[in-house]
């Protein structure tokens, strides 16, 4: 299995430690800071692929999540959603490079808020979505009966990588994987 592929319905997955460019904030997807914060990232993102020798520009990821426990996280305002974006990078790249390109992003706004991160998904329920993101509900929905019939319950940050792009118009063309850490439900 690799980090950009799922099925077209609810499996399991592993993944270990990635790392590359991220930036946390929060706002709604779309609005004002998010978008600031995709730019800085692609900012130092740009440098750094020709500083690696001509690595190809990464594929957008977001991890989301919301603070208000009162609510389902799709009833929170989305303007009350955090995220954590990414870009990763090959597992072998000089971490310096990262340092170098963010320098050379200069004066470019936002830069000092993008990190060089690590993280893990570990075990995952994941899919891929066809549609827009308003229709995303409906794939969070078979990924949830999936977990319950596996005894299955979210252990992190939910995670999407948009395997088409952002700037994608025709929502009949958008490919967004769905990945969600899981563990086992306590008794």
């Amino acid at each position: 299995m690799t980090w950009y592929s799922a099925a077209d319905t609810p499996e399991l997955a592993d993944f270990g430690p990635v790392t590359g460019l991220g930036v946390t904030g929060r706002g709604a997807p779309g609005g004002a800071a998010h978008i600031a914060a995709i730019t800085a990232l692609y900012a130092v993102a740009g440098p750094l692929t020709g500083l690696a020798g001509g690595l190809p520009m990464p594929v957008l990821e977001g991890r989301w999540w919301v603070e208000d426990t009162t609510r389902h996280p799709l009833d929170v305002p989305r303007d009350e959603w955090h995220w954590h974006l990414f870009l990763r990078l090959p597992d072998d790249l000089d971490p310096a490079l990262a340092d170098q390109a963010r320098e050379a992003a200069r004066p470019a706004p936002g830069i000092d808020a993008v990190q060089l991160v690590t993280f893990t998904d570990g075990r995952c329920v994941q899919m891929t979505h066809h549609g827009s993101f308003a229709e995303e509900p409906k794939s969070l929905a078979l990924m949830d009966e999936f977990m319950s019939a596996h005894g299955l319950v979210p252990a992190g940050l939910h995670h999407e990588i948009y395997l088409s792009g952002l700037q994608e118009t025709d929502p009949t063309a958008l490919r967004t994987i769905l990945r969600q850490p899981v563990r086992a439900a306590q008794g």
